[in-house]
């Protein structure tokens, strides 16, 4: 009974004193306090639910690298940066020595091998084979007409019919099922057919988001914590054992489906790679040795492809343009010469081809100023394989964690000036009038060095084509009283989603 009493007041006095800590202490000195055992993951812990913005604070009272201590023996140390050096460094410069690594496919492991997750030789090889696929003009063309298809059969009818009603609806949830349902058809060949008005709730989708949130839960967690509860089965990690299991059950399903049409096509007539639309048909029938791919018709290959274009193509751009939507909504000017742009373009008698969407200049500013403010993907991950120098000065260990915070980086005054946290498309223009162009190590964004991202004018184009037909036949009002902040997950969405009413414009 003594032992017992002494065990309770000592844990009352633990709990005193943190608490104490907690209330009285500065944030920032407390973060960067270092707790006997546990170190900084309290403090984490406390600013989790804010972690964004605090990150934001802690980097430039940091000098826009900071070393995280997690608990001893708990592999949770990493250093954070967003000094545009070390960026240049470790994704341009010295990018041979800076991997994913196995920590990050281990966190990472339900997408499997895909071009997201893996390292050297063979995500030089998936990579060249993207590439080609992505860049064929079949494909080209395959993806404007479905996304153009896709906004006058859905998005369209969807905005009339709110508007004809006078209800709110979800814009995050819209814009969703919109690049679910495109992203779908781009990949597989079939419609889901997500966006619609009864708004029905898609399995697949639904493991993405539980997935999203449980990955980054891996990185505020000890290895030893979430490998128990995956083992055990609790938590989120319950939740990503069974998004597994229904990423595996419908991309099953689609890759039998797929080699059945395909085997019907062929016994009418011979189709061939160039002629195929759609990216698993492509895969299906790739050239093992020309991209040095073992089994690239394998299940599990065709599985891992289809979850990471899905991951690369779905939220990534629903994200951004809730978040677009969203500063619209603030900042009414930028509306107004968005809408000016357009018509001095006559982009609704041109059309929305690459062409005229090039003209887009201001459009073109306001987007990359979105995504500057509000990545997609929040965070990046590195892992030297060899001991190094920054440019900050900061030594890294061989294997070590590095973790690149995209949101901080776009809200940098070190970096962006004394306006970094002002919505200025104007940034992104030139005197005479063009595109500026910003280097990836500052507006990293679609990634930077050998990893930029292969789908960034088809994400371009994508929204570009949404925010000029909603914008000249719609006014878009944001439900007041709604609070926007974002959501812990790997993408960057809004916690409550976007609610907004909507008119049509004459």
């Amino acid at each position: 009974m003594a032992s017992i009493s002494l065990l309770q007041v000592s844990v009352a006095i633990l709990g005193f004193l943190t608490l104490h800590y907690f209330l009285f202490k500065k944030p920032h000195g407390r973060f960067r306090r270092n707790w006997p055992v546990l170190r900084m993951l309290p403090a984490l812990h406390m600013a989790l639910h804010r972690i964004y913005d605090y990150s934001v604070k802690i980097l430039e009272i940091s000098n826009m690298t900071f070393p995280f201590k997690g608990p001893r023996f708990a592999g949770m140390d990493m250093l954070i940066t967003v000094d545009p050096a070390n960026i240049h460094h470790i994704m341009t410069s010295n990018f041979s020595n800076y991997i994913k690594g196995p920590a990050f496919q281990d966190v990472f492991d339900v997408f499997g091998d895909g071009i997201i997750t893996t390292d050297s030789e063979l995500w030089k090889n998936l990579r060249k084979s993207y590439q080609a696929m992505i860049h064929r003009q079949e494909f080209q063309r395959f993806s404007m007409s479905t996304m153009t298809r896709k906004l006058k059969d859905g998005i369209v009818p969807l905005l009339d019919h709110f508007a004809e009603k006078g209800t709110s609806v979800d814009l995050q949830d819209v814009f969703g099922r919109f690049t679910f349902d495109t992203i779908l058809i781009l990949i597989t060949g079939y419609d889901p057919r997500s966006l619609s008005i009864e708004m029905p709730e898609d399995e697949l989708a639904k493991a993405l988001d539980d997935v999203g949130e449980g990955i980054l839960y891996r990185h505020v967690k000890p290895r030893f914590l979430w490998k128990l509860q995956n083992w055990v089965g609790f938590g989120e990690e319950k939740k990503m054992t069974r998004a597994n299991a229904t990423f595996d059950r419908v991309c099953a399903k689609y890759i039998s489906a797929k080699r059945e049409e395909i085997k019907r096509s062929q016994v009418v007539t011979d189709i061939s790679v160039a002629e195929s639309g759609d990216l698993l048909t492509s895969f299906i029938k790739l050239n093992t040795t020309k991209y040095k791919l073992l089994n690239p018709s394998d299940d599990k290959f065709l599985r891992d492809t289809i979850l990471t274009l899905i991951l690369a193509g779905r939220d990534t751009t629903a994200s951004a343009l809730s978040w677009f939507f969203w500063l619209l909504s603030e900042n009414p000017k930028v509306v107004a010469k968005i809408r000016q742009e357009a018509i001095n373009t006559d982009i609704s008698r041109t059309g929305n081809g690459q062409e005229h969407l090039d003209k887009l200049v201001y459009l073109h500013g306001a987007l990359c100023e979105a995504v500057r403010l509000y990545p997609p993907v929040c965070f990046g991950r590195k892992s030297p394989i060899k001991s190094d120098v920054l440019p900050s000065g900061h030594k890294v260990d061989a294997n070590s964690k590095i973790i690149i915070c995209l949101y901080a980086l776009g809200r940098m005054r070190a970096v962006w000036g004394e306006d970094a946290l002002q919505f200025k498309p104007e940034r992104w223009i030139t005197e005479n009038g063009g595109i500026k162009h910003e280097p990836s190590f500052k507006f990293l964004s679609f990634n930077a060095g050998p990893r930029t991202c292969l789908g960034k004018h088809i994400a371009m184009a994508q929204m570009k084509i949404v925010a000029v037909e909603i914008l000249q036949n719609y006014d878009i009002k944001v439900v007041q009283g709604q609070k926007i902040e974002p959501a812990l997950g790997i993408i960057l969405s809004m916690k409550h989603g976007l609610r907004i009413t909507v008119t049509k414009r004459c």
